[in-house]
């Protein structure tokens, strides 16, 4: 081994504090920024390969047979900005029965005679195109369990037609739940219904603007009121990669502020050691080591615990990544997704980059010392720095050694800065955390949706218009229960609640729609904008609804696969994430006429101030024992796997930033305790007690942990302010303030005292080290 590496290696074990603050701050930069730069990878890749393959629609658009013919929809394939266009096809919604099973859910069929190139080329899965009519193509994303061979009937059409299942497939932009041969819808098209349905690809696609812009090119010819729903290929992408895109803002934040920790700490941690070596490098120089190969010599010490803290933090990437992947594995069929090796090496690269740069830039300074002054400096700091504050500090009625250690910030005031730049990092980070679990709480409730003191579970739903089933279970009276819970002694205010399944122009797939008899406002529904419904005919849609539908507060909306069509007026924005956003909240009364039989309801009830709910749901259950139903404490479940993970995942990381910076504070009040050892031997031998000395230390970082802590407060707010949104924006929600204005007078003294906590436990060891610290062995040091 050479002398150098003999230098770099006696550096890196003897300052072993040093390496492992360096090591871990490296680690925790790189596992963040691994696992949020391959999630901005990762959640693209999917679909943007299907797309491309498939030749995906950039826009689909849903006509009304009654105001536009075939032949009008053909001329719109020579619009201008349109490259390739494929149609009219005919669409119906229908409302399948799979063999034994009851009614399945509303769909859109589309007659197609092949399954494409130019334009939305539908991937075969399994099986085969139709050749004749009788068969049909069910889409992966459908709501019936695909499998070749079995038989689908629609009972509620004229003649009720059954069709065999050939195929499975994929359109990559979502344009049917089904496909069949031209010549089998008339079939499944009931008298006045059905629609024509074009695809589009435009040469400027890339951008809201330029879909709205072809939009407009392809129906400006049109009869006014002839496209009754349009889909573009942004929402499809947006609504695939939410899941993934949902992780990066948050992760962005915590990679960020791994990455400036880890530049702080290196630099500080480097310079520090020049700075407390600089007899050693006097003595270095002088048996022979040039300017050159002293730096590299304390380049080296920090490059080798900062390659061991990046390879641990690459690993801890790509473990931290498997339950995030996972969740997008199978939207595509696609074989288990990893990260990009690349996406490994520009992170090592950056952040190994950024390391070596830091500590050269702080060894500089060991490369020009001369190594004669280097030779004639001490260790002792100089005696005039800080003079100011102790005399300022002995007119205070403190005890004496709480009032040097209250001063030792101000003869170091370097050192004491770069400490209170770690225990301010580590403050912001335990903020946003708080924050953040405090905001996915109040989604998660939203989400539930439910402030309900008992819930009566409704029976398992038959979705669709009710055809005839080959068994029928009791149904439930929801009326009786209704009355039941109305004449039980404690109820307060209650409601009830059904769910049926229904289609919306221009979409595929089916929507929730959940009608409500009684006033349901008081149920945990958190509004974005507008108000709740206060009568029939009025409907409350969350934030993707309106960004998938195009439709805004005001505009009205169309439900189908019902009996019979039944028409809403939007007038307010709800979040709630369940079902992707796809949900409508109306009255109940807005759809008797199209579903008349609302049995599978739920019942929600509030008790009087002072019932108590044990007692009542059980005098409940008895009276609601013969209707077939059973009450229960609580509102619905309102858990979730990704909550769980965002919170594991901050808790990870915000316990790694705080380690970090309680680190960095170790290594700054062990390098000072060490410098000051002479001068703690002489307070010794005057009288001072271990446990004055033990305070002494302490109290030298209570001040600078106090400042961070109150900077660190607002700034991680500020952050959690920021990151939020952008977590909201990623999966198409617009949070409200109840979400966002979490922080409350009551937690931030608490958690600006955060900073004095990381503080004092950084300088735990170094002021134990100093209590037991032989008073005739601190003098003898120099």
């Amino acid at each position: 081994m050479s002398a150098l590496g003999k230098v770099v290696r006696s550096g890196v074990g003897r300052r072993r504090v040093q390496t492992l603050v360096i090591g871990l701050a490296t680690m925790m930069a790189v596992a963040a920024s691994v696992l949020g730069g391959s999630l901005l990878v990762v959640s693209g890749a999917p679909f943007d390969g299907a797309f491309a393959e498939q030749h995906g629609a950039h826009l689909s658009v849903q006509f009304d047979t009654g105001k536009v013919s075939a032949g009008q929809l053909s001329k719109s394939k020579d619009a201008e900005g349109v490259s390739s266009a494929a149609g009219p096809f005919r669409t119906a919604t229908v409302t399948p029965r799979s063999e034994d099973v009851g009614p399945e859910w509303p769909m859109t069929v589309v007659g197609r005679g092949d399954p494409g190139r130019d334009v939305d080329e539908v991937a075969l899965l399994d099986g085969r195109w139709p050749t004749r009519s009788g068969e049909i193509v069910l889409s992966a994303n459908s709501s019936i369990f695909a499998t070749v061979g079995m038989r689908i009937a629609f009972p509620d059409l004229s003649g009720g037609p059954a069709l065999t299942v050939v195929g499975v497939a994929r359109s990559v932009t979502q344009t049917a739940d089904a496909w069949v041969l031209p010549s089998q819808m008339p079939a499944l098209t009931a008298p006045g219904s059905g629609g024509y349905q074009m695809l589009y690809r435009f040469t400027d696609a890339g951008t809201a603007a330029q879909i709205t812009a072809g939009s407009r090119a392809v129906t400006d010819s049109m009869p006014p009121g002839a496209a009754v729903g349009e889909q573009s290929w942004l929402t499809v992408k947006k609504t695939a990669e939410q899941d993934t895109a949902l992780y990066v803002p948050f992760l962005i934040a915590f990679g960020t502020l791994g990455l400036v920790m880890s530049v702080l700490i290196v630099g500080n941690v480097v310079a520090s050691a020049v700075g407390t070596a600089t007899r050693r490098i006097g003595i270095l120089k002088a048996v022979g080591f040039t300017p050159a190969q002293v730096v590299r010599a304390y380049v080296g010490q920090a490059l080798i615990p900062a390659a061991v803290g990046t390879a641990l933090g690459v690993l801890a990437g790509h473990l931290l990544a498997v339950p995030v992947l996972a969740e997008t594995e199978e939207v595509y069929g696609a074989s288990s997704l990893t990260i990009a090796p690349w996406v490994d090496l520009a992170v090592i690269a950056g952040v190994f980059g950024l390391v070596a740069a830091t500590a050269w830039a702080s060894a500089w300074r060991a490369g020009r010392l001369r190594t004669v002054d280097a030779l004639a400096v001490g260790r002792t700091a100089s005696a005039g720095r800080g003079r100011w504050a102790v005399r300022l500090a002995g007119r205070l009625p403190l005890p004496q050694p709480v009032a040097l250690g209250l001063t030792r910030p101000f003869a170091r005031p370097a050192r004491a800065l770069a400490m209170g730049t770690a225990v301010l990092f580590g403050t912001i980070a335990v903020t946003f955390t708080v924050g953040m679990g405090t905001s996915l709480g109040q989604v998660m409730k939203a989400r539930a949706h439910d402030a309900a003191d008992v819930v009566v579970p409704a029976p398992l739903p038959d979705f669709g218009p009710q055809g005839p089933a080959p068994e029928k279970r009791p149904e439930v009276d929801p009326a009786a229960v209704a009355a039941g819970i109305e004449a039980a002694a404690g109820t307060g205010k209650y409601y009830s609640a059904a769910t049926v399944r229904a289609t919306v122009s221009g979409l595929t797939g089916t929507v929730n729609v959940n009608a409500f008899t009684g006033d349901a406002s008081w149920g945990g529904f958190t509004m974005v904008s507008g108000h709740w419904i206060d009568k029939p005919g009025e409907a409350v849609v969350p934030t993707p609804f309106l960004a998938a539908t195009g439709t805004r507060i005001g505009d009205t909306l169309t439900l189908n696969g019902l009996d019979e069509p039944v028409t809403v007026r939007i007038v307010g924005e709800v979040l709630d994430p369940r079902n992707d956003g796809m949900q409508v909240f109306t009255d109940a009364s807005t759809l008797t006429a199209a579903h008349p039989d609302l049995t599978e309801t739920s019942h929600h009830i509030a008790v009087t101030s002072g019932t108590d709910v044990t007692a009542y749901v059980d005098a409940l259950n008895k009276d609601l024992a013969p209707l077939g139903v059973t009450a229960r404490a609580g509102g619905l479940d309102a858990g979730g796997d990704m909550v769980v993970t965002l919170n594991a995942l901050s808790a990870f990381l915000t316990l790694m930033l705080v380690a970090v910076a309680a680190l960095g504070v170790l290594n700054g009040v062990l390098l000072d305790t060490r410098e000051r050892v002479r001068e703690i031997g002489v307070h010794k031998a005057l009288g001072m007690t271990p446990r004055q000395t033990t305070g002494m230390v302490i109290t030298s970082v209570v001040v600078t942990g106090l400042v961070a802590g109150a900077l660190g407060v607002p700034l991680g707010m500020a952050l959690h302010g920021w990151v939020i949104p952008a977590m909201g924006d990623s999966v198409g929600l617009r949070l409200p303030r109840s979400v966002i204005a979490v922080y409350h007078w009551a937690e931030l003294l608490p958690l600006a005292l955060g900073g004095l906590l990381i503080a004092t436990l950084g300088a735990l060891l170094p002021a134990g080290w100093a209590a037991r610290t032989r008073t005739a062995t601190a003098l003898r040091t120099e």
